[in-house]
């Protein structure tokens, strides 16, 4: 079998052993189910699926949290094994670094994609059956959601593996690890929105705004949940923002899909040079 193949099954075996998914799950789950049904007790009054408006509450739960449980699963999957003495004992047997990356990577991936899927999933039938019943119309922006949370978590992933590939602790890439969480997710917008707001129009244009909202990947995942659905942009935080960023659902796709692919490459990289 696959070498490669072998260590994903591994790290789905760890993660499952460690009650990761199951943790995961559960805690996703119950954080959507709660927003659901807070959000959406009014909505039989205005005749709005509650998925409609748990999608833009689960948008903004999701920006910081799955990021932060995409660090936590990977800061410390290179230098960790390291610090261990795993990683010469693994390397021993005949696989290269790049399929320990990428084996270690999938794995990682397959958990928080299990996670995302089985606790986001579960609480959109469960608001679903409470109101009213099953209605597949409305599971077009949930999917999206999923799927769009899956990529962010993707995205972040790989930003954790670079950083586990770079540095020589593990505390130290714990403290890196939550400073990129924390810009990414908090500073960097705070930061344009306050800069938008003092140019006013003047020197940031369109094609600028959206130069700016593709270099962070969470801002990416706001208008992927956005793109193609008026009734969620209405009720959405960054719909403003949104009406002046008209970047497509490919264009949009790609540049989530660059931020999986480049940190990922470069993690690779470094640690292909790294000396044991």
């Amino acid at each position: 079998m696959n070498p490669t193949l072998i260590l994903i099954q591994k790290e789905i075996r760890d993660g499952l052993r460690n009650r990761w998914v199951l943790a995961i799950a559960l805690l996703l789950a119950m954080l959507a189910l709660s927003l659901g049904f807070l959000g959406s007790a009014p909505t039989g009054n205005v005749k709005v699926d509650p998925l409609t408006v748990t999608v833009v509450s689960l948008s903004s739960l999701s920006i910081f949290l799955v990021p932060l449980i995409a660090m936590l699963l990977s800061y410390d999957a290179i230098v960790g094994e390291i610090d261990r003495g795993t990683m010469n004992l693994l390397l021993s047997y005949p696989i290269s670094r790049p399929q320990v990356m990428a084996g270690k990577f999938c794995g990682h991936l397959v958990i928080l994609a299990l996670a995302i899927g089985a606790g986001y999933g579960l609480a959109g039938l469960a608001l679903q059956l409470a109101f009213g019943g099953l209605d597949p119309t409305a599971w077009g922006p949930f999917a999206l959601l999923i799927a769009a949370s899956i990529l962010l978590g993707a995205a972040f992933l790989s930003l954790g593996y670079l950083i586990s590939a770079l540095v020589q602790e593990r505390q130290t890439a714990a403290g890196i690890a939550i400073g990129v969480w924390l810009f990414l997710v908090v500073i960097y917008d705070m930061g344009v929105l306050g800069v938008l707001v003092v140019d006013q129009g003047r020197t940031i244009t369109e094609p600028i705004l959206h130069a700016i909202l593709l270099l962070n990947p969470t801002d990416v995942y706001r208008l992927l949940n956005l793109t193609g659905h008026e009734n969620i942009a209405m009720f959405a935080g960054m719909a403003g923002l949104s009406g002046q960023a008209t970047l497509s659902t490919q264009t949009l796709l790609l540049a989530q899909t660059l931020w999986i692919v480049i940190p990922l490459a470069l993690a690779s990289w470094a640690f292909k040079r790294r000396s044991l």
